[in-house]
């Protein structure tokens, strides 16, 4: 039996859904981040020296990190209880775009992403007075002069990526898709999202209205990059 073990508000709610594709039984154990923190709690060193979510035991087997969990995955059952494959035929170009934005969620998309989750905290987060406004001037300089441009680029490149196929690998719904899924729901969170990306705000319409994807939020619980 696999065991996702899962923390609220967490990548490992891509897993779930990934699991639910796939048509495969598996079992949730559920973490709570630190509320003051928002780390995840020790009790998943237990699981991987890393304490980190997303983590899946399949018997002897443990697994982290998506990108590695979903090749583990789709490479085990990787046909869906209703016959589609969720990744590409090795050699064709869908497999090459597969491969490409299975690494770039996190690889490329999620630094940016992170460092104005950090970024924004160190500006409206509790800090000394005299402290505050030298604390929110440079995280606003660095914001403005880094982080929002890159964050402009990616999404200006996958909103064109978004404008030649229907899904991230081609035109057939993948697991590269479920990788992607995690940075763009944060991106739309923060407000990323606006009128410049249509094709983006549907692809992420497209998702939440896949049954598997209902189901997996039904199971895995507090989830707020969704409404």
């Amino acid at each position: 039996m696999i065991i996702v073990h899962h923390l609220n508000n967490a990548r490992s709610q891509r897993i779930l859904w990934l699991l639910e594709e796939l048509g495969l039984e598996y079992e949730i154990k559920k973490y709570q981040r630190d509320p003051k923190t928002m780390l995840a709690p020790p009790e998943l060193r237990a699981v991987h020296p890393l304490g980190k979510s997303p983590v899946i035991s399949d018997g002897d087997t443990v697994v982290a990190e998506s990108g590695a969990i979903v090749d583990y995955l789709t490479g085990r059952h990787g046909v869906s209880a209703q016959g589609a494959g969720l990744a590409p035929a090795p050699g064709t170009p869908e497999r090459l775009h597969y491969t490409y934005f299975l690494h770039y969620a996190e690889g490329s998309l999620m630094p940016p992403l992170l460092l104005k989750l950090v970024f924004d905290r160190v500006a409206n987060g509790p800090a000394p007075f005299f402290v505050k406004p030298i604390a929110r001037g440079i995280a606003a300089k660095v914001t403005s002069t880094f982080i929002q441009p890159q964050l402009d680029t990616h999404l200006a490149f996958l909103e064109g990526e978004l404008g030649k196929r229907t899904w991230f690998a081609g035109s057939a719904f993948s697991a590269a898709d479920i990788q992607m899924s995690f940075p763009l729901e944060a991106a739309a969170s923060r407000g990323g999202l606006d009128g410049r990306y249509p094709n983006l705000v549907g692809f992420l319409e497209r998702i939440h209205a896949r049954p598997a994807y209902r189901r997996a939020l039904e199971r895995g619980g507090q989830y707020d990059f969704v409404k």
